[in-house]
């Protein structure tokens, strides 16, 4: 095999993976020392094809950002693309074989017998649905110093885990649903108490929604002012964004309230973009009031004004309420079945009642940790303490 690994054009950042720079030596000189050191460091050695497929599908190069801004590549690009698979593909042969060339799966849109015109129009199609580069591989990322930050690890909660709340959930997914499908949408505002399911619910909704497009970004109060960078980065970005904001409270004299109430201008009639902003609050007004500085104001109605019209900017506002004790309860009952709990129901449900009591009240969170201590004491065979 000659040098030609070396002389890719479109892939040519692949280089920067130090397992394909060995593999590309090892091609070119034959020793496969090196490679073979790659190769273990990252437990490839089962299918080495496997892991170069997923390095190429990752690469974020002229054709596959090109394909996911939903543009049609240039002849010369796509022929330059597949002369780069048609490449690497030749270098893999020789050392995996083509019985196995890394198909039948919607992570690896690649020809099964490694035709590299065939995985080029593939990998078109597929960069146009699902995104590129970071996009694929993660659900969430944060921001900052100007950029999107991967992260690794995000709940792995589904909807069906979140008991009750039935209705919430319903107007939250349809929302959703219109988002995706590129119907008109709305901003939305959650509300409620501590530990109502708020978060989780959005959490929830990006894992059943991630494989048609959704992604997360999130954001706290100190980048609060970088949605507009972050419309900027994503405007172009088959996939969807919602643009997530946690226990969201400003003070009334927090200078990012104009820029939140601008960046969520327009929400009312409905959005047609690829971001959704919603954030979660413990306040309805989430501007936090004080007498102080309302006695202060020279015109206190206008100030008041001003406040609610942050709250009014979210087009959809959905409020978690309070956890009284029937759904507290019924949701006690509903994950003792889930976790297969063999206490007596009446037993429990005096100890879930005397668990809010000790932890100050009601809610969803509150019986999802006691059921854990409760599963976890009885499969330990110990009595229930706390």
């Amino acid at each position: 095999m000659n040098n030609s690994l070396k002389k890719l054009t479109v892939l040519r950042g692949l280089e920067k993976n130090e397992l394909f720079f060995q593999f590309a030596n090892a091609a070119e000189s034959g020793d496969k020392s090196k490679l073979c050191y790659e190769i273990y460091k990252e437990h490839a050695e089962n299918n080495l094809t496997a892991y170069l497929c997923h390095i190429i599908l990752l690469d974020e190069n002229a054709f596959s950002i090109t394909c996911a801004r939903g543009n049609e590549p240039s002849s010369y690009l796509f022929k330059a693309f597949k002369e780069d698979l048609g490449t690497i593909f030749s270098a893999v042969k020789n050392f995996d074989g083509d019985e196995y060339f890394c198909a039948g799966s919607p992570s690896y849109p690649f020809d099964s017998k490694g035709d590299e015109a065939i995985s080029a129009e593939s990998l078109k199609k597929f960069y146009k649905t699902h995104g590129y580069g970071q996009f694929i591989e993660y659900k969430a990322f944060g921001y900052a110093d100007g950029e999107l930050v991967p992260i690794a690890n995000t709940p792995s909660i589904t909807l069906s885990d979140l008991k009750d709340y039935e209705y919430e959930k319903k107007v939250i997914g349809d929302n959703i649903v219109n988002f995706i499908h590129g119907l008109p949408y709305s901003n939305m505002l959650l509300c409620g108490d501590r530990g109502t399911g708020k978060s989780s619910t959005v959490h929830a909704m990006l894992n059943k929604y991630y494989e048609e497009g959704l992604r997360i970004i999130e954001l706290n109060k100190e980048t609060l002012l970088s949605v507009p960078e972050i419309r900027r980065k994503v405007a172009n970005n088959p996939l969807k964004f919602i643009v997530f904001i946690d226990d969201l409270s400003l003070g009334e004299s927090d200078d990012k309230i104009s820029s939140l109430k601008a960046a969520l201008e327009g929400s009312v009639s409905g959005g047609t973009g690829n971001v959704m902003i919603v954030a979660t609050s413990n306040l309805r007004h989430i501007v936090k009031e004080s007498f102080s500085e309302r006695e202060n104001a020279v015109h206190p109605s206008d100030s008041k004004a001003e406040q609610l019209s942050l709250s009014d900017r979210f087009g959809l506002t959905v409020m978690f309420s309070t956890t009284d004790k029937a759904l507290y309860l019924s949701i006690i009952n509903q994950l003792a079945d889930d976790m297969k709990i063999k206490a007596d129901r009446k037993e429990l449900a005096s100890l879930a009642e005397r668990w809010a009591l000790v932890k100050g009240g009601r809610s969803p969170r509150r019986a999802r940790q006691f059921i854990d201590l409760v599963y976890s004491c009885e499969v330990r065979g110990i009595s229930v303490e706390f």
